[in-house]
């Protein structure tokens, strides 16, 4: 897995020193959940139509097109090729929350791979924004129902424990998609998980924080708002940044902050960030609504020249990137990562195993490249 990392990584390198094309579209998401109260286009409802054509071949960059066979290689190499012939199957997918633009999306791409594939997927969530408990209501309900394969994305990492478990009862399948289950928490109340399927989190962190390091060349103050404390993709591109950033000649890392993927959070931890830091130079955001609400909060202060960095690439962090108010996001193809799901939940179905995590392969999109990935989904 860690050559096709290693690949995509030095592909993205090399588009930014390329730095060409038009003003393109793309599509994708991150991994977590957020309060959209200052970042109003934001609004789930902008992504809704967003799955509804797949781009074909002939509408995709050079880029995207290498990027989707190097993604497809990937997951062939690590899950196999898709039966050609299966039983009837019924999946059911736990999803964070239907206000934030990637899980919006990840729901539509669920649904437009199922219909492509032939399966009956059914999508389902909590009631409100970071509910733990509303969250495994819904499981605990779909735990008792005919599912024969259920993915669940946890608002954090114990939260779903008691319905993974009750789908274990039950003789349910379970994938863990995204953020991760507490697999040692789950061992210790009797549960397991069938399959995972996610992203490597610090080297998503990691990857943020080079290229930030390349852009300050003469050093100076950065900063980290992390999401929700506990979330272990929080954790994951907090650490995986922290590291690099800290080991960096002439970067000081000043602050981390927990802003719970809160946009109004994050608004105000920046307006404090440069007040009490007026030279900062970067700040990494561990989702794209965190990163929207800091770039609106430096263009309150008229604040200009700090990096921002988020994860998800989002349609609203693409126009930021496109216009030169984010520089860069971290990002992996969501259509090719519920497909993957769906074949996972297939195979689990006709009698497959899964011995190890499913990993997607990354790519940093950023202020050199962005025009080079249309299509990008």
């Amino acid at each position: 897995m860690k050559k096709w990392i290693s690949l995509l990584l030095a592909l993205a390198m090399m588009l930014s020193i390329v730095a060409c094309g038009s003003n393109n579209t793309a599509n994708n998401g991150g991994n977590d959940t957020a309060n959209n109260s200052v970042t109003n286009n934001e609004d789930a409802s902008t992504n809704e139509g967003s799955t509804e054509e797949e781009n074909t071949d002939s509408e995709l960059s050079a880029t995207v097109q290498q990027l989707y066979a190097e993604f497809d290689a990937a997951m062939e190499e690590q899950i196999g090729p898709m039966p050609e012939n299966f039983g009837d199957i019924k999946v059911g997918a736990v999803v964070i929350s239907l206000t934030n633009p990637f899980w919006v999306n990840m729901k539509n791409f669920y649904e437009a791979a199922g219909q492509e594939l032939g399966i009956d997927i059914d999508v389902q969530t909590g009631t409100t924004e970071g509910d733990t408990a509303s969250q495994l209501d819904v499981l605990m309900t779909m735990a008792d129902m005919d599912y024969d394969v259920i993915i669940v994305s946890p608002i954090d990492g114990t939260n779903l424990i008691p319905g993974i478990v009750k789908c274990n009862e039950n003789g349910v399948k379970v994938i863990n998609l995204g953020p991760g289950v507490d697999v040692a928490a789950l061992e210790d109340a009797g549960g397991h998980l069938d399959a995972t399927i996610t992203v490597a989190f610090t080297e998503q962190g990691e990857t943020v924080a080079n290229d930030m390091i390349s852009r300050l060349p003469d050093g100076g103050q950065v900063a980290i708002i992390a999401g929700l404390a506990g979330a272990g993709q929080s954790e994951g591109r907090t650490s995986g940044a922290k590291e690099v950033l800290e080991a960096a000649e002439g970067i000081e890392l000043v602050a981390v902050q927990n802003c719970d993927w809160d946009a109004t959070l994050a608004y105000d931890a920046t307006k404090a960030l440069i007040t009490e830091y007026p030279d900062l130079k970067g700040i990494f955001c561990c989702n794209d609504t965190m990163a929207l609400a800091a770039v609106e909060a430096l263009a309150a202060e008229g604040k200009e020249g700090v990096l921002v960095y988020g994860v998800d690439f989002t349609d609203d962090a693409r126009a930021a990137i496109i216009e030169g108010t984010m520089t860069g996001s971290m990002s992996y193809s969501s259509q090719r990562y519920t497909k993957a799901a769906l074949q996972m939940a297939v195979m689990l179905n006709e009698g497959e195993t899964f011995d190890s995590s499913v990993y997607l392969p990354l790519t940093l999109v950023n202020v050199d490249n962005v025009n080079d990935l249309e299509g990008w989904q």
